[in-house]
């Protein structure tokens, strides 16, 4: 294999995802940050910011597919000390960002016509304009431009810098809440235009160390391989677009289950008690998602340096860390703790039997589903976004509605809730995903190097 300088230096797959980890578990928390503010407002603010959540989905699904597909190829261009490639990534997403951005300016603009033709509430109809009007048009002019300094600070396995990014944006976000809410009495436009601010903070940080990555690599005279990428945009948009597609996919896995709760016994209980489970097991899932992200990078740039062995001891490290995380943290925290969190979200004795056993597979759901997370992203690193969106579709469209539906029907013949057949469903659906991606990968590599 190639043992060349950036190999050497460059640092492990945990360091790169400690910093991650850190970050994730901060938005996490954080996200809470605009309903608890609306909420000293009243319903109709905090029913602004849920009406305003798919929108914000969607910008999220595009910035995703893009910093995808511009880390990716900025990653491996550097692994390969291809300097000329690295400009023109930059120069196609600042092309694909001034496209994107105008668009959901507008997408926003279109939210203060479209409220008052919804049958809301005219108070929620006023509430929902300002939020989203303010949320939407004004991130897209911030959002999207962050894509590029956080794409090359990712790409030169500085995660640590993405971590600091991403607290200065919500430790500023939180501040101007207070400062708008309080003591300026801006409401909801208050709450909606800090949190745009706040990312201007981080983007801002960000671009001052993207600038200084850039400056360092320049200096290091380590572009020593010419050519440029015939198809620059093609080689961003081949994996921007399947990530893009991959992200919708994953969300639509709740309105499924949502549908298949809405039509059986208890089912408001019951979706009450999977809405518990579901932001308990993103939470849980932060770390390992954290290191999604970082693997990335990490093997884009050893693909770019023909170093597959490199890759494998990267994604052998954090299955390891991931079982750990499961076993020695997760586990402990979360199977005892289960009927104490389910009586403190939930209200009826049924939602509370319901939450305490969905809670109790989250450590199983952390170690069957954290394969597919942590594998996508080696494809799209090696400039293959097609397996990622392929098992998504396998996973989302076909795997978790079989699985849940007939989970539902076996639980409920045997006289238990049906939402217990569909836990262990859904436990199923992400084992059999998780194994054929786990083959797929193996033996994609096994290509790549040329073994038998």
């Amino acid at each position: 294999m190639n043992d060349r300088p950036t190999e050497t230096l460059a640092p492990s797959v945990l360091r790169m995802t400690g910093p991650l980890v850190v970050s994730f578990w901060m938005r996490a928390a954080f996200t809470l940050v605009d309903t608890i503010y609306a909420a000293t407002i009243g319903d109709a603010a905090v029913a602004a910011i849920g009406l305003t959540v798919p929108f914000e989905f969607l910008m999220i699904a595009f910035w995703i597919g893009l910093s995808t597909g511009l880390t990716s190829c900025l990653s491996r261009a550097l692994g390969a000390h291809r300097g000329a490639q690295i400009r023109q990534y930059l120069k196609a997403t600042r092309k694909l960002v001034s496209l994107v951005s105008p668009v959901f300016v507008l997408l926003g603009g279109a939210i203060a016509l479209v409220a008052p033709r919804l049958e809301l509430a005219p108070d929620v109809a006023r509430s929902f304009q300002i939020y989203g009007v303010t949320l939407i048009a004004g991130g897209a002019l911030t959002s999207f431009w962050s894509i590029i300094p956080d794409s090359v600070i990712k790409a030169h396995q500085d995660t640590r810098s993405t971590m600091w990014a991403g607290i200065l944006s919500n430790v500023v976000n939180v501040t101007l809440n207070t400062l708008f809410l309080f003591v300026f009495h801006w409401g909801l436009f208050g709450i909606a235009f800090s949190t745009v601010l706040g990312r201007i903070a981080g983007l801002a940080y960000a671009s001052a160390l993207a600038r200084r990555h850039e400056r360092r690599r320049k200096a290091s005279g380590q572009d020593v391989v010419s050519g440029e990428d015939p198809t620059p945009y093609r080689s961003i948009l081949a994996l921007a677009v399947p990530s893009s597609l991959t992200f919708a996919l994953m969300a639509a896995e709740t309105a499924v289950i949502n549908g298949l709760l809405a039509t059986g016994k208890h089912a408001t209980e019951a979706i009450a008690a999977y809405s518990i489970f579901h932001r308990i097991i993103i939470f849980a899932l932060n770390p390992i998602i954290a290191a999604s992200v970082a693997l990335l990078p990490y093997s884009a740039l050893r693909f770019g340096e023909q170093n597959f062995a490199g890759i494998r001891r990267g994604l052998r490290q954090i299955g390891m860390a991931t079982v750990a995380y499961t076993v020695v943290l997760v586990a402990p925290t979360v199977y005892p703790a289960a009927p104490w969190i389910a009586r403190r979200l939930a209200e009826s004795p049924i939602t509370v039997e319901y939450t305490t056993f969905v809670l109790r597979t989250v450590p199983f759901a952390c170690l069957l589903g954290a394969p597919f997370l942590l594998l996508r992203p080696i494809f799209e690193g090696m400039q293959r976004g097609t397996p990622g969106l392929v098992m998504a579709g396998l996973r989302y469209i076909v795997l978790t509605p079989l699985a849940a539906w007939l989970g539902i029907l076996v639980a409920e013949s045997q006289g238990h809730p049906g939402l217990y057949g569909l836990a262990i469903g859904l436990l199923v659906a992400a084992a059999a995903s998780s194994f054929v991606f786990s083959v797929w990968l193996h033996r994609s590599l096994e290509r790549e190097v040329g073994e038998p």
